[in-house]
């Protein structure tokens, strides 16, 4: 059970929970080929496709995009509404922030300095001589990667994975929301909301400050799941 008292850690999915897109998708766009990337995408998100091989289907098809292209794409993407507000308002309550992503560094780097996100885990596209290769490497291939990088920040920070809270929108993230000790649901995808604590689906994260300010409360009254509307 989460314990609020203890040292705490955040942990944050990006695209589409702290930034209003997907990266994969964008990258796709000026790749020419987001059809086939969103459809994939929608499978995986779903829980319908595995994550691993739906990362490396969807990365292969961004083969030859240039690199200068490609950032060009990403930093159009916008934060999330709220984005800003609600990382100033976890690091007042005292939390550690981290950002956990099956996406890219292209974008993650980026996003993590701008929130000032004090740790960044993401993925790689490989680039040769400019170029995309259709190849991926990082520590988030595979379907329960987060859990086992959910489970490493927690040691880091010397805290159990219990005492985290975690929040995301897709089937991916069920792994950390059924590890760590408490979940929110951002305007998930449907397989997302059995596991989740809470579920919001106004698309602000200033709409989590009050959830994670009476936190506590919520433990104590043993809520087991709660809905937060538009």
């Amino acid at each position: 059970m989460y314990n609020s008292t203890e040292n705490k850690l955040i942990v944050f999915d990006m695209d589409s929970t702290l930034i209003d897109a997907e990266t994969i998708d964008e990258l796709a766009r000026a790749a020419g080929v987001v059809s086939k990337v969103e459809e994939i995408t929608k499978r995986a998100m779903s829980g319908d496709l595995d994550f691993g091989q739906a990362l490396f289907e969807r990365v292969s098809l961004l083969k030859g995009l240039s690199l200068e292209t490609a950032q060009a794409a990403v930093d159009q993407i916008p934060f999330m509404p709220g984005a800003v507000e609600m990382i100033r308002y976890v690091k007042e309550l005292g939390y550690k922030t981290a950002m956990v992503s099956g996406g890219f560094t292209i974008s993650a780097d980026k996003v993590g300095k701008a929130l000032d996100i004090d740790f960044v885990v993401s993925n790689e596209l490989l680039v040769k001589d400019g170029y995309f290769t259709g190849e991926v490497i990082g520590p988030l291939t595979e379907g329960n990667s987060k859990a086992k990088v959910l489970e490493e920040l927690a040691r880091r920070n010397g805290v159990w994975p219990e005492q985290c809270v975690v929040v995301g929108d897709g089937a991916n993230d069920a792994c950390v929301f059924e590890r760590a000790g408490f979940s929110i649901a951002f305007n998930p995808k449907p397989i997302l909301r059995e596991y989740a604590d809470v579920v919001i689906t106004k698309k602000d994260l200033t709409a989590l400050i009050p959830v994670l300010g009476s936190l506590s409360h919520l433990f104590h009254n043993q809520a087991q799941h709660v809905d937060i509307e538009q």
